[in-house]
């Protein structure tokens, strides 16, 4: 690690964030460790651009989660659209950490959206009713398949590209660029998942706006889900 990388992790306050000769750059929390590369932007739209965010555990609870956000993902549209499916496990475990991660993460018109669904889901899981779908956020994860009991690969990876919609100026309740992404998922016959991101002027983290290709219905499990780390 050179000097300014060391620097870099110093200001961070025991996590560190370095930036990799590959254009990846990590962000560690204890034992615990997160990358991301890509080049999707708010200032500027690229139907090429794509983004890949690997993670080797969940984060363990809301604090962990907030300064992954804060200090790491939040600051790329394709970092933040890869914590989405982090919330819904967070949540899946527990219901009040997972809604402070919801609330910290999405806009305010996208929190009971998400939550009103997972809700009705998980709980239908836990009465053994094909309907819920308690491994709904690892349908997203590469190397996920219902033939597999949606286990992904190690570290996990979120893999995404940029969608076909060009970025939208939101012009009602409140400011900000909304990035479409497709966040790439074998749970579906439809693989991409199009999640909306926005940036609002004046601030420097994303924010999801609108993700139900997320949490819709996918291809029922074959087998028994072993869980997330």
């Amino acid at each position: 690690m050179n000097k300014l990388m060391m620097m870099a992790a110093l200001a961070l306050g025991g996590q560190q964030a370095t930036a990799q000769e590959s254009g990846t750059s990590s962000w560690d929390y204890g034992t615990h460790q997160y990358t991301m590369r890509g080049n999707l932007t708010a200032e500027q739209y690229d139907q090429s651009a794509t983004g890949v965010v690997t993670f080797t555990n969940v984060p363990s609870d809301y604090d962990e989660f907030e300064k992954l956000y804060t200090e790491f993902l939040g600051k790329t549209p394709h970092g933040t659209a890869a914590m989405m499916p982090m919330a819904m496990e967070i949540y899946g475990r527990d219901r009040d950490e997972g809604m402070r991660c919801f609330q910290l993460l999405c806009y305010p018109s996208n929190i009971n959206s998400v939550v009103s669904i997972l809700k009705e889901k998980y709980r239908a899981a836990e009465m053994g009713d094909s309907y819920g779908q308690r491994y709904l956020p690892a349908a997203v994860l590469k190397g996920a398949t219902p033939q597999n009991g949606y286990q992904p690969q190690e570290p996990y990876t979120v893999e995404m590209r940029a969608s076909v919609n060009k970025h939208q100026e939101l012009t009602f309740a409140g400011q900000g660029r909304v990035v479409y992404i497709y966040i790439i998922g074998k749970g579906w016959d439809t693989e991409k998942r199009q999640v909306e991101v926005i940036l609002q002027p004046g601030t420097s983290l994303h924010k999801v706006f609108n993700c139900p290709s997320l949490y819709t219905q996918c291809k029922n499990i074959q087998g028994t889900w072993k869980g997330l780390k």
